[in-house]
């Protein structure tokens, strides 16, 4: 017996079906393993034999397109269906959302029903089915389906615009330190060098010196291996994080684990 037939698996209920997607998307699911899944039960109970989420950006290009089908040839009909009815009406004519039937042995109905949120449409539920049944008794259910998959969508787009915001934050943040790490070292080094470079030659003539001058001299060259140390560490910096220095103000961890040689 095959089990990919839809008779052969198990009844799913309406409201099982609505339920499970909205579990799965509040627990954090992967977006798109849920468009699949919600998709699948859908074709099962409604009876597709192919049914597709399709998302565009602002500009309505194509973003994402997650389909399930009985067959290739399913798959094919409803792409074909999409590109050729469906988008381009909704370009030229403003289609929100169709029930229509073909004729035809046997006849053919589709359907395209908008993710729509907060009064913009981020993509579009379609699907295709053959046979007698006609979709459009099904209509609240596959309207409750398409709201379900736009507030996934939309909750998954926050949450990757958030992503992609940190990681803008960081970049720019690093992008930063290396710019005043840079800054530091040619216009600290520079005169470093020098004063390292004169207080080293003093010390070789310690014999001339005495004590007081040479340990002072001693204390010069020290911190200024202590600088030119900074700004090394300064350049290695591959993870800068602040820690707190005083009074809410914040400074760089030049010890941070992110550093390397």
């Amino acid at each position: 017996m095959n089990s990919d037939r839809p008779q052969d698996r198990p009844p799913v209920d309406k409201f099982g079906l609505i339920h499970r997607l909205a579990v799965d998307a509040a627990g954090g699911e992967e977006p798109q393993e849920v468009y699949r899944r919600g998709l699948r039960l859908s074709a099962d109970l409604v009876g597709l034999a192919a049914a597709a989420l399709v998302v565009w950006n602002r500009d309505h290009v194509l973003t994402l397109n997650v389909s399930h089908a009985r067959s290739e040839d399913y798959r094919r009909r409803l792409d074909a269906l999409e590109r050729e009815l469906f988008d381009r009406l909704r370009q030229t004519q403003q289609l929100a959302s169709a029930y229509m039937s073909f004729e035809g042995d046997p006849p053919v109905h589709a359907f395209t029903l908008p993710l729509r949120y907060a009064g913009r449409t981020y993509g579009a539920v379609i699907g295709l089915q053959e046979g007698p049944r006609t979709i459009v008794s099904e209509e609240a259910l596959l309207e409750t389906l398409a709201a379900v998959l736009a507030l996934t969508w939309v909750a998954g787009s926050q949450n990757r615009e958030e992503a992609d915001l940190r990681s803008a934050l960081t970049k720019e943040r690093k992008s930063a330190v290396i710019e005043t790490a840079v800054t530091v070292n040619h216009e600290v080094n520079n005169p470093l060098t020098a004063i390292l470079g004169n207080v080293q030659l003093l010390l070789l003539k310690r014999d001339d010196l005495d004590d007081e001058l040479k340990a002072k001299l001693r204390t010069i060259e020290q911190s200024a291996l202590k600088i030119k140390d900074v700004t090394q560490k300064l350049m290695r910096l591959t993870s800068p994080r602040s820690i707190d220095y005083s009074d809410g103000t914040k400074m760089i961890d030049l010890n941070d684990g992110g550093e390397e040689a």
